[in-house]
């Protein structure tokens, strides 16, 4: 998923220092609207922050040559047991500038139905406690601001598809 790598790196003044920082495969994220305009939320354990988060359906880019449009409609199935019919990119987030390269691309998806029942993903580890609730953009949009929801990807997406 990453490496820690050091560049050596020259600013403007001329001094040379160590920057040390976590090289990533980068990521997608999805927000998944439905014809209610509720958000699909996923709530996950992660361990660095040992506490069960709220997401969006989400993953690594670690597919080769996968699209980035691809890999989200992978997550959406795997993650959601949705497939969408309808995609167009939301934005660009750096959640972590200064320690990381990670890019995740966040998608907006409509049009959704469910995946047949013998073609869902078998999840496992932490994605086999998630939990996947459906909440108004604008309920998602007042958690963000009160604090409830933490992830980067999450918040923003949410917040960028309520300026829809």
């Amino acid at each position: 998923m990453f490496d820690v790598v050091t560049d050596q790196v020259k600013f403007a003044d001329g001094e040379v220092a160590n920057r040390d920082y976590m090289k990533h495969v980068g990521a997608v994220g999805v927000v998944a609207l439905d014809e209610e305009n509720r958000v699909l939320l996923l709530r996950q354990y992660r361990h660095p922050v040992r506490q069960v988060l709220w997401e969006l359906p989400a993953g690594l880019i670690d597919v080769p040559g996968e699209p980035l449009e691809a890999a989200a409609a992978r997550e959406l199935a795997e993650e959601a047991d949705l497939v969408a019919a309808e995609w167009a990119q939301l934005i660009d987030i750096h959640p972590s500038p200064g320690c990381s390269d990670e890019r995740i691309r966040v998608f907006v998806a409509r049009g959704l139905s469910a995946v047949p029942d013998d073609e869902r993903h078998v999840r496992t580890a932490e994605e086999a406690g998630l939990t996947t609730h459906w909440v108004p953009l604008a309920e998602a949009v007042a958690m963000g601001l009160r604090g409830e929801i933490t992830n980067g990807a999450c918040l923003a997406g949410v917040l960028a598809a309520a300026q829809l």
